[in-house]
């Protein structure tokens, strides 16, 4: 075979390749084979020098004319398949820019907070107004105004998270009831009726199971004028409970101590989670107590200036951390504090 059939046997097997619509990088590969330095095109271009003299210039044309061909195969090549390259990244990339975005996820509020300001919306409408007071309490306020006496349990390290280790009196601590702004609101000498709200963090000492944590969240609410009755009392907490949970909400009262309320009660919920069967939720009891009250202790009346025999009052608080667990149905309250995102999800879609 002559150098000149290898030549154009091997533009053939250039076109051979091409069809096969070779990628970028392939081509390449191809260039360096059928016009490198070892290729055949300039291999057959060395070997002119071996012709006779009158055959060299029809020679080398024809072989310049094969090399001209398979360049220009080899270019249009290159941009059949950036055009392809370009075509295939088009159609991974494509969007539509006239759909609406996916946008990112909707929030939506806690349910402590659902329950906050359920239960704040209640009492407004009730006459109640909203009162703001310090996480960081002095003895006074937390247990003397209430009174609490120094022997109380509840001043104890074990109890209480006190800031400082020597307990000197009147030393600070982490409020651990909101009680402290009804202390603050009586404090300031207010014209009758006073009927205020509160509600916020608070902290207490203990251990963590089902339905207890070392912080969650309260709301207190009191009302002191002339007249008012235990019955009054009861009335306004039928009404909290109902307007939270619903109309058909079975609730029970039973006695209660509290140092600041006489006589005092407890408010019992049935158990949303396993309707009065007993669970992790409620011990077992079928029940939960989610509301403290009483009628205001006249000591703390007088310790305020104001006369028992002509004002009375009543004051009630509950944790929002265990009202929420039970309106959304979760066994324990520390799960509402993880931010479990699944979990938080899965209580909006079935709220």
């Amino acid at each position: 075979m002559t150098p000149l059939d290898e030549t154009r046997e091997a533009l053939a097997a250039l076109e051979d390749a091409v069809n096969a619509q070779p990628s970028l990088g392939e081509l390449d590969e191809l260039r360096r084979k059928f016009l490198g330095k070892t290729s055949v095109v300039k291999g057959a271009l060395k070997r002119v020098r071996e012709l006779p003299a009158d055959e060299r210039p029809a020679f080398a044309a024809e072989v310049n004319r094969i090399a001209a061909v398979m360049e220009e195969r080899l270019q249009t090549a290159a941009v059949a398949s950036a055009e392809r390259a370009r075509a295939a990244r088009l159609n991974a990339e494509w969007a539509d820019l006239s759909l609406p975005g996916t946008g990112p996820r909707r929030g939506a509020r806690h349910p402590v907070t659902v329950v906050e300001r359920r239960c704040l919306a209640v009492l407004r409408n009730l006459g109640f107004t909203l009162v703001d007071g310090p996480e960081v309490e002095d003895e006074f306020h937390n247990f003397d105004a209430l009174n609490i006496p120094k022997h109380h349990p509840a001043r104890d390290m074990q109890d209480t998270f006190w800031l400082d280790s020597k307990r000197v009196a009147g030393g600070l601590l982490l409020r651990s009831h909101t009680t402290t702004v009804q202390a603050r609101v009586l404090g300031e000498g207010r014209s009758l009726p006073i009927k205020v709200a509160s509600a916020g963090r608070v902290y207490r000492n203990e251990a963590v199971d089902a339905t207890h944590l070392a912080m969650f969240h309260q709301l207190e609410g009191f009302w002191v004028d002339r007249g008012l009755r235990f019955s009054d009392l009861k009335g306004v907490l039928a009404e909290v409970v109902r307007g939270l949970y619903g109309a058909d909400s079975r609730f029970r009262f039973k006695p209660k101590f509290y140092p600041y309320t006489e006589p005092s009660l407890g408010m019992d919920l049935a158990c949303t989670t396993c309707e009065g069967a007993g669970c992790p939720a409620c011990h077992g009891a079928g029940w939960v107590t989610i509301i403290g009250a009483g009628m205001v202790h006249r000591n703390v009346l007088t310790t305020f200036g104001y006369d028992p025999e002509e004002v009375s009052g009543f004051a009630f608080g509950w944790g929002t951390t265990r009202m929420a667990s039970q309106l959304v149905g979760v066994a324990k309250v520390k799960a509402l504090y993880d931010q479990d995102l699944r979990l938080l999800h899965s209580i909006h879609r079935s709220a």
